[in-house]
């Protein structure tokens, strides 16, 4: 069973996988409601979770004045979710920001001083999927691995921000899951090293959810707690302050190579616990369950390797 909404918290964001199509929710502690139909109500031309972050300070207030008194009519049952955000136009991930991760790793110097922060894509429409049977393993892949991250929302755009005001740019947070062929990711004869496209691209490999909670919500995120377990057994258990390069570094570092626009996603790295330095890795059938405490928890089972096209729910 899904776990609701952190008591205390007001209101989040869903889209719900129906017969018609993604259905956009708003979720309070008494249930869900059409979205839709509530901003229409209120007068907003907004449908989907999408299009609130055109102007977020605007959607923010009138998302509050909705959940505190939603129309009962618009209530609706919960479902299997999709991604909340269909789609976020970046996928932008920050690789080894975990001290621990970096020692599980095999990484002499964890100091902070001696890394350097970077990123790599995924791509958004290809990548993104919801809860449930959603992820399949790699083609060529013998080693697909776990990672648990949280997932940074920016809701007004950033270029070249300052660490003391890059916090002013997001939106909310969500629960991400950055599932990678470790053996593809490896190049080892060639003198690039790394290809970062075949480990971390893959389609269907990057599962949000199960719903997105405003920044307001969440006054300290590096207070989080992340967990993840596989078939029921705990693998990763740590808390968001073990991350090297902060989220405001994160943004006011990748708002210097590119703009960042409301609805891009930041992947924030991911703690210590992954499968590689074990030589553990998932096989088909397998089910993870991602935490992120006041976020709530993600879960999606591994599926075989498929070349279907996949036509993403829109």
């Amino acid at each position: 069973m899904r776990d609701d909404l952190v008591p205390g918290q007001t209101w989040a964001l869903a889209t719900l996988d129906m017969a018609a199509g993604p259905l956009a929710v708003l979720e309070t502690q008494d249930g869900l409601y059409r979205l839709g139909d509530l901003l229409d109500a209120a007068g907003s031309p907004v449908r989907d979770v999408a299009g609130l972050f055109a102007d977020w300070q605007a959607s923010t207030a009138l998302l509050e004045k909705i959940a505190a008194n939603p129309d009962p009519a618009a209530k609706v049952g919960d479902g299997q979710r999709l991604a909340p955000i269909l789609y976020p136009g970046k996928v932008l991930c920050a690789g080894a920001n975990y001290y621990r991760h970096l020692q599980e790793m095999g990484v002499a110097d964890v100091r902070k001083e001696s890394q350097r922060l970077f990123f790599f894509f995924k791509p958004s429409r290809n990548a993104v999927v919801g809860e449930g049977a959603t992820v399949h393993m790699p083609l060529d892949s013998q080693a697909m691995d776990w990672e648990i991250e949280l997932a940074v929302v920016i809701g007004k755009a950033a270029r070249a921000v300052s660490v003391e005001d890059a916090m002013d740019h997001v939106a909310g947070y969500m629960v991400g899951i950055d599932s990678c062929a470790r053996d593809l990711n490896k190049a080892p004869d060639t003198f690039y090293k790394l290809d970062w496209v075949a480990g971390k691209a893959q389609e269907s490999c990057c599962p949000l959810g199960p719903r997105f909670i405003p920044a307001s919500a969440i006054p300290d995120p590096s207070a989080l707690r992340l967990t993840l377990s596989v078939n029921g057994v705990t693998k990763q258990d740590d808390s968001a302050s073990d991350m090297i390069f902060s989220i405001a570094e994160q943004i006011a570092t990748a708002s210097r190579i590119m703009q960042l626009d409301p609805g891009d996603v930041l992947l924030t790295g991911t703690p210590a616990g992954v499968g590689a330095p074990k030589g553990e890795f998932l096989k088909v059938g397998d089910r993870l369950d991602a935490s992120i405490s006041g976020i709530g928890t993600l879960a999606v089972t591994i599926q075989a390797p498929s070349t279907e096209i996949r036509t993403p729910r829109v």
